[in-house]
């Protein structure tokens, strides 16, 4: 689909939402160029401006279900974050998606009102800042299970995701030579072998995570507490330690990178044993949920990377970060994470 394309149909998508009622002055485009999804700033001549996500990839319904539960989410969470997250516009009390369809070609538009944003963290944080931020997480996540059970249902989970993986694999629909299919699919079931001993699909709460917490898609107020969120590319039910390997990367000794890789290693650094240790005096954790941090990262890589990566990312992006899964990810998993450092850290 070419670029100008998009805007035309950011166009079309407002027409079926609001008529003719607000003339359209001018879309831009907004993103952050490391996706293929796009977003877009839309500006009228008589009403405030909006913003749109623009996505080809992936299935259109678990599109619509993720932002239906982000909705009822957004409207739900109790105070400090009842205005955390961006909310949807809605038609006739019914979020809004304009579904693009035609031959060969189909992509989904969402509409949000903007979102005031306060302050971005440093991108290489001081110990102040890592505690506060495990205090401020705990109590996001609590925030989230407190209303959980109000949420409509999600009909995707990791389990499913790495059978659908495993499925791409024998069919051949992910093409890699049989050295790096066999690492796949070890590790593939590895993870289901290791989320069934953890009773999964049980015994393990899931909450709506957001995954993805690079510095940049949130912001926070004075004192370090969360103040505004508007990134949900990767939003999901799952448990909440789902969350942990990015902050893990945003509390890392480096810090912030403009040219990112997604090494295990930040899930052992003494500034994340920190972090933790302040997200569990709030929100204490199980030695289960304390396990499943490394399936939960073994599963962003297998899921994002190597399954999703070749659609989600662009192509520099997502060919760089698959060679790096099988040289580098995998192998260094094994090798550098220890849980023992984890479960001592916590006294569990």
């Amino acid at each position: 689909m070419e670029i100008r394309d998009y805007a035309q149909i950011i166009k079309l998508a407002w027409r079926e939402l609001d008529g003719d009622r607000h003339e359209i002055k001018g879309v831009f485009d907004v993103s952050a160029q490391v996706s293929t999804n796009h977003v877009y700033k839309v500006s009228f001549y008589k009403r405030e401006p909006v913003f749109a996500k623009l996505s080809e990839y992936g299935n259109f319904e678990d599109f619509r279900e993720d932002h239906i539960i982000i909705n009822n989410l957004a409207n739900n969470l109790e105070y400090p974050y009842q205005m955390f997250l961006a909310q949807s516009l809605v038609k006739r009390n019914e979020l809004f998606i304009y579904r693009y369809h035609e031959l060969n070609r189909s992509a989904w538009v969402v509409f949000y009102n903007p979102i005031l944003i306060r302050e971005k963290l440093p991108r290489r944080l001081e110990e102040k800042h890592i505690k506060k931020l495990g205090r401020e997480l705990a109590r996001f996540h609590k925030a989230c299970t407190n209303v959980s059970n109000q949420l409509p249902h999600s009909s995707k989970n990791v389990i499913i995701d790495i059978q659908r993986l495993k499925r791409s694999i024998y069919k051949e629909e992910i093409k890699m030579c049989d050295s790096h299919r066999d690492m796949i699919l070890r590790h593939a079931d590895c993870f289901l072998e290791n989320a069934d001993k953890a009773n999964y699909m049980t015994e393990i709460e899931t909450i709506p995570v957001f995954v993805d917490w690079n510095i940049g898609n949130f912001s926070v107020t004075g004192d370090g507490k969360f103040y505004s969120r508007w990134d949900y590319d990767w939003f999901r039910m799952s448990s909440r330690v789902m969350d942990f390997y990015f902050f893990s990367r945003v509390v890392s000794d480096v810090g912030d990178r403009t040219v990112f890789s997604y090494l295990v290693d930040t899930l052992m650094e003494d500034r994340f044993m920190i972090f933790l240790k302040e997200y569990h005096r709030i929100f204490p954790l199980s030695v289960a949920e304390v396990r499943l941090i490394k399936e939960t990262y073994r599963f962003f890589i297998l899921n994002y990377v190597i399954k999703d990566g070749p659609y989600f990312f662009r192509k520099y992006y997502s060919n760089k970060l698959i060679k790096e899964a099988y040289d580098t990810y995998f192998p260094a998993m094994d090798a550098n994470y220890r849980v023992e450092k984890i479960l001592k850290t916590l006294k569990l």
